[in-house]
């Protein structure tokens, strides 16, 4: 298959959180195949530096690696200062890192509700507002938060992922409004069952759950990492200079 090209991504500096893998190393391969100047934040620091090997090795700029605990949002900005340090203001933010760990409601507990709404809510608030000013200075940027569609469908072993996905698509309503005058554009991404190494060893070792949730979507192919990096791509180039406030589900149509 041809791939776009998106000439206004080449050079740009895009910012990636949870990018070493999964969907977050489709991600960075993808803007790095565009030319874009890569930086990436992730806490596992033997898979983000095998990534940087491989992408230097094979397709375009090496990406600039900066491993981060996202827990920690002193961390955090560090990371973020080091890569403006780098490689200049961000033109885009690929708010992506993640955990859909499986709970029962009733187990629970306090400590386990804030660790969950840290690693997949609180920050994708605080990366958002570190990139603005950078966003503010060069004139236009694009923020691109991952929610999921676990909370369109009531997932009930998500009761936290699905509300910190939720939240995600309103603070992404938020913010397009509150950055829109500077041209900097705020969308979210819906992934559907997207079958990474990850997911496949916790969730779905099982063919037969993923069959029978792929013979409900409208196309029957598997939805892939590449598949919602293709989103990404666009959502972050010119082509789609006057998109804002926008959740689009990438799921092959799920019923």
């Amino acid at each position: 298959m041809t791939k776009t090209t998106y000439s206004s991504l080449a050079s740009s500096v895009v910012l990636i959180t949870g990018g070493a893998s999964g969907i977050g190393a489709a991600f960075v391969r993808a803007f790095a195949g565009q030319g874009a100047r890569v930086a990436f934040f992730d806490i596992d620091k033997d898979a983000g530096e095998a990534l940087v090997r491989e992408i230097a090795a094979s397709s375009g700029p090496a990406p600039l690696f900066v491993p981060c605990d996202l827990l920690d949002i002193d961390a955090l900005r560090s990371a973020m200062a080091e890569a403006r340090r780098s490689l200049g203001d961000a033109a885009v933010l690929v708010n992506n890192a993640a955990n859909d760990q499986r709970q029962a409601l009733a187990e629970v507990t306090p400590s386990e509700f804030d660790w969950m709404i840290g690693v997949n809510l609180k920050h994708v608030f605080f990366a958002a507002q570190a990139v603005v000013p950078q966003m503010q200075a060069r004139g236009g940027g694009s923020i691109i938060n991952m929610s999921s569609i676990a909370w369109m469908r009531g997932a009930p072993a998500l009761p936290v992922y699905a509300a910190a996905k939720a939240a995600i698509v309103g603070f992404t309503n938020s913010l397009a409004r509150s950055v829109g005058p500077d041209r900097i554009r705020v969308n979210a991404i819906a992934p559907g069952m997207v079958i990474t190494e990850r997911q496949r060893r916790l969730w779905y070792p099982d063919d037969r759950v993923i069959a029978e949730i792929r013979s409900r979507q409208a196309v029957p192919d598997a939805v892939t990492p590449e598949d919602i990096a293709n989103m990404a791509l666009f959502l972050a180039s010119d082509e789609s200079q006057r998109i804002t406030s926008q959740c689009f589900r990438v799921d092959g149509g799920l019923a």
